[in-house]
């Protein structure tokens, strides 16, 4: 295999992969690009064609809503480069996104994905896409100080013939994308002077907002390996016990999960906030023991397939404080009475109104957003970027949305979590897992 080649099933009848790079006299790959039409999920032979989570049709209405919402916003072409966005278009999955990939999203025809040369023929064992739609970038462009991946990309879109038929709108790129450095739009940008780039505006997020019945039911699954997580958790801690042991149970039980819902890695490591330090809410682990009556904080997620469930609870290893027992009740009413509203047609706004309200009651108030929209999650994030639950957030709630209510009250010198995963339904709300909304004694 040569540097910057497209991968291909077999040796024979190959397109001239040698157009497609940089410098290389063109060949006939890009006039042959040009002429396929999109290819259709499930009919492409790679190599892992039957483990893709879900139907060729869901990948297609995907691409479609896509394409929709590239209209509604005038752009001829989206590049894509949030891991959890080029997952979701296209299933591929690898520890790749350290450096810089790209899925080309154009107005009609194939989509192009770019990617470091060793790792293409991954995207051939998880994706739908065909082989001649991978492309993988030569290492010598790999952490150069003088050069950058999408130099060489920018070129090979140009020998593609995407450039000019994307010239005659915006370009939409993601601006916020963890994965998507200055460098990497300054390459664009000098790379395709045709091209006027402008932000997307997580165009992809919000599509991925509201879930379909197959990814609810890979998220059910992803709550079971939650379950185990928390119950790893509560039956490790104790006193005298490190808190790295008790991240390692933890890790242990997310990989393993249970039976047919087996566990895929965090996109953030469990997170225990201890004593004093729990009036903040992201730390993670030391190897400081845990002590009589001291509480601990404990927020993790579940995941199978990326499909992310959150969730956290607080455990005290003896007897609670009283302070921390009167954060106890405000805020189990509080999450109780938010879940009772939560339904289509209600505003986010009057989800954290409601919130409010009962804190105010008790003489309290929590500055920060009460949840966020969830789904798939890539690190260092299992946010979905999108929809906040705030009184600033006017988004309408639909069936089909998922969200962590993160009801974390981190006060002076202590602190108090509590969260729940929840689905919106058809009449109103379920959560995802079952725990006691209450202090833990450990």
């Amino acid at each position: 295999m040569n540097e910057g080649e497209l991968f291909y099933a077999g040796e024979d009848n190959r397109p001239d992969v040698q157009g497609m790079r940089p410098g290389a006299e063109q060949g006939r790959a890009g006039q042959e690009v040009r002429a396929r039409p999109q290819p259709r999920p499930g009919e492409v032979d790679t190599i892992d064609a039957n483990e893709l989570s879900f139907s060729p049709d869901e990948y297609l209405g995907r691409i479609a809503s896509v394409r929709n919402r590239m209209i509604d916003q005038g752009l001829s072409a989206l590049i894509v480069t949030d891991p959890a966005n080029i997952y979701y278009l296209t299933g591929y999955n690898a520890w790749s996104f350290y450096t810089p990939q790209l899925l080309f999203v154009p107005a009609s025809g194939p989509l192009t994905l770019f990617m470091r040369d060793m790792d293409a023929r991954g995207a051939m064992h998880t994706s739908w896409l065909p082989p001649e739609d991978i492309v993988g970038y030569p290492e010598r462009y790999v952490q150069r100080p003088h050069i950058h991946p999408f130099d060489w990309v920018s070129f090979a879109l140009r020998q593609r013939w995407e450039v000019a038929r994307a010239s005659s709108s915006p370009v939409g790129v993601e601006m916020d994308s963890h994965f998507f450095s200055p460098r990497a739009f300054r390459s664009l940008v000098n790379g395709v002077p045709e091209w006027r780039l402008v932000d997307s505006f997580e165009l992809v997020n919000w599509i991925r907002a509201i879930k379909s019945p197959a990814e609810v039911a890979l998220m059910h699954k992803a709550a079971e390996v939650t379950t185990e997580s928390m119950n790893a958790a509560l039956a490790t801690i104790g006193d005298g016990v490190a808190q790295n042991e008790v991240a390692a149970e933890i890790a242990a039980a997310q990989a393993r999960g249970r039976g047919s819902a087996w566990g895929d890695y965090p996109a953030i490591v469990p997170l225990l906030p201890t004593g004093e330090s729990a009036d903040t809410p992201h730390l993670s682990w030391t190897n400081r023991k845990f002590v009589a009556d001291e509480s601990v904080s404990i927020e993790l997620a579940g995941v199978h397939r990326r499909y992310h469930v959150p969730l956290a609870r607080t455990a005290v290893v003896g007897k609670p404080k009283q302070e921390l027992i009167r954060l106890e009740g405000v805020v189990s009413e509080a999450l109780a009475a938010v879940l009772d509203v939560a339904a289509p047609e209600v505003p986010t706004a009057e989800l954290a109104r409601t919130w409010n309200r009962v804190l105010a009651l008790a003489g309290l108030e929590k500055p920060s957003r009460l949840g966020y929209s969830i789904g798939i999650g890539y690190p260092p994030d299992w946010g979905e970027r999108t929809i906040s639950i705030r009184t600033e957030d006017d988004q309408i709630l639909e069936a089909g949305m998922t969200f962590h209510l993160i009801c974390g009250m981190w006060m002076n010198g202590y602190g108090y979590e509590l969260s729940e995963s929840v689905l919106i339904t058809d009449t109103g709300c379920d959560t995802f897992t079952d725990f006691p909304r209450e202090i833990i004694r450990v």
